[in-house]
């Protein structure tokens, strides 16, 4: 029995895993996210935090999806829980998304945190829900992605700023930035939602100063003699609350650089998730209006406000999903009906983007034609070569005489229409016939020759009809390839285009566009390769037969002159 069981242990292990959960069958197509907090160095769990899924070419099947995003659903990794989520871009034209996920619960330095994406239902009502994609402590976020300066903020409090001087940059961290020049700012009246309590605050932002020689106050809040700041000078960041400073850290200009700042038991100053410098400090009240960016110059992304202090594990976890690193998330294989574990074939037709499918259907034509070609082309030459050695044989037998009868062609006619030597000795035959029937007994040398001259002819209009449609076999065995690599060039600069405006460069968001590009070369040498094969062969038989032609050519020209000259 134990056996049995370690066998049947065995034969399970050579056939892959298959999951049959499936959140609702109305959605075609789904993705697992994998969200590697080992990878990311996140090594405390963290709670609600808003997740970046960057979608492009290479990772997502945007054909396979509604055209304006509305079928997107998250999913938790229990496969039944449904996530939170807003889109800040879907462009399917360009084959680009930006959407921010809430993911209920990251587990420390693991690999196996995963949520599910789903797709594929032209019925399903839009369920993205910006004010739902943050917890009730984050009180601002403005994503700088709406166009004219228009800034909104995202969360459930609606804190619209006072901008002044702040332009929409065309590129940011993820979709958009806001551009600081000379007097610009961002300001808030003071509400309670925005108060600095007891239980601290967190702020964070996207920075890229212009230039170092400046003096920035990139926040500031304050009520009286209270106040709490994040200054930029000379090419430093510092903190500052209730008059204690925090040590400076370097932020260099030209660069983007996640900047924040924590406000609980003491005072934190983080740059790209990781603590730089503290100072020991604890949190109190403090209400008043908020300014942003005062003598800013340069950009700014993702500016966040919290009325709680966030670790720095959350704040990791933040810069770890937007930043360009692709290190905290994933994007893995599409799957459809259940079954997970797509074969790599469907991996890579699920990533061939609009014009690669353009060009693998011209080469799909192009073969075709070209088996046509190979197979009816075959099928003439050899009707015609068993025909010519038939002919041949029954012309061996004939002397010169006989074909000076009334038709000398029914004598060896039958069965013999597909010869090409037959329609040349019907030539041969029809001029001598010609001059016979005119009283000619013996033929002068010039006879001869013109009778030679129509026979040439005959072979010319022969030679041209066994490489009849032979040309086709050249276009594509020459054009193919060629086409076949514009579908791979084309393909690989919209990969990359796309992960360079998505900013998303983990090997495995570049892997399949790559892959699915390549696709169109392998069709192109799969057209091409066959192609050269079949002509040769055909080229081999149409220039034997050829020969055949005209040694027959010479040979009738022989029994002519044997029989009249």
């Amino acid at each position: 029995m134990t056996l049995i069981l370690r066998a049947a242990a065995t034969l399970a292990l050579l056939f892959p895993l298959t999951t049959y959960a499936w959140w609702n069958p109305d959605w075609a197509g789904r993705k697992k996210i994998t969200l590697d907090t080992a990878a990311a160095g996140i090594q405390q769990e963290v709670s609600n935090v808003p997740v970046l899924v960057r979608l492009h070419t290479g990772n997502f099947p945007f054909a396979e999806a509604d055209m304006d995003g509305k079928d997107l659903r998250f999913v938790a990794g229990d496969d039944k829980t449904p996530l939170r989520f807003h889109v800040e871009r879907f462009d399917s034209a360009n084959e680009l998304a930006l959407i921010w996920v809430q993911v209920p619960k990251l587990d420390a330095a693991s690999k196996d945190n995963a949520i599910w994406l789903y797709y594929g239902n032209e019925k399903a009502p839009p369920a993205a829900d910006p004010k739902g994609s943050y917890d009730a402590a984050q009180t601002l976020v403005l994503h700088f992605n709406e166009a004219n300066a228009a800034f909104a903020d995202v969360t459930q409090y609606g804190h619209t700023p006072v901008a002044s001087g702040v332009s929409t940059g065309s590129a940011g961290v993820a979709d958009g930035a806001g551009v600081f020049g000379e007097g610009a700012r961002l300001a808030w009246s003071g509400t309670p939602a925005l108060k600095i309590g007891a239980s601290g605050f967190t702020w964070s932002a996207w920075i890229k100063p212009a230039d170092a020689a400046q003096a920035a106050v990139l926040f500031s809040q304050s009520e009286g003699n209270a106040s709490v700041q994040v200054v930029y000078e000379q090419g430093k960041l510092m903190a500052r609350a209730f008059g204690v400073e925090t040590a400076k850290a370097d932020v260099a200009p030209g660069v983007w650089k996640h900047v924040a700042v924590t406000l609980s038991d003491r005072l934190v100053l983080y740059v790209d998730g990781r603590e730089a410098a503290s100072a020991a400090v604890k949190a109190a009240e403090v209400g008043g209006g908020v300014t942003v960016g005062a003598g800013f110059k340069g950009e700014m992304d993702e500016l966040q406000l919290s009325s709680t202090s966030r670790s720095g594990s959350w704040l990791l976890a933040q810069v770890a999903s937007q930043s360009d690193s692709g290190a905290l998330v994933r994007v893995g294989e599409a799957e459809s009906d259940g079954a997970e574990g797509a074969s790599y074939f469907a991996i890579l037709l699920s990533a061939v983007t609009l014009d690669g499918w353009v060009v693998i259907g011209i080469l799909m034509v192009m073969m075709v034609v070209s088996f046509w070609v190979m197979l009816s082309k075959g099928a003439f030459l050899a009707r015609t070569d068993g025909a010519n050695k038939k002919f041949q044989e029954e012309f061996e037998r004939m002397s010169g005489l006989e074909v000076t009868r009334n038709d000398p062609a029914q004598r060896v006619k039958g069965g013999l229409g597909a010869s090409s030597l037959y329609r040349l000795f019907c030539i041969g035959a029809a001029q001598l016939r010609q001059r016979v029937d005119q009283g000619q007994a013996t033929l002068n040398p010039q006879a001869i020759d013109a009778i030679r001259a129509s026979l040439d002819a005959g072979i010319v209009r022969e030679n041209a009809r066994l490489n009849s449609q032979m040309v086709l076999l050249t276009i594509a065995i020459s054009g193919g390839p060629f086409l076949g690599l514009l579908g791979t060039v084309v393909g690989v600069m919209i990969t990359f285009a796309a992960i360079a405006a998505v900013g998303d460069v983990n090997v495995n968001s570049i892997a399949p566009g790559i892959a699915a590009a390549l696709v169109a070369t392998v069709a192109g040498l799969g057209v091409a390769i066959p192609a050269l094969f079949g002509y040769n062969y055909l080229a081999s038989r149409v220039k034997n037969i050829s020969a055949d032609q005209q040694v027959f050519a010479d040979e009738l020209i022989a029994k002519i002159a044997e029989s009249y000259a």
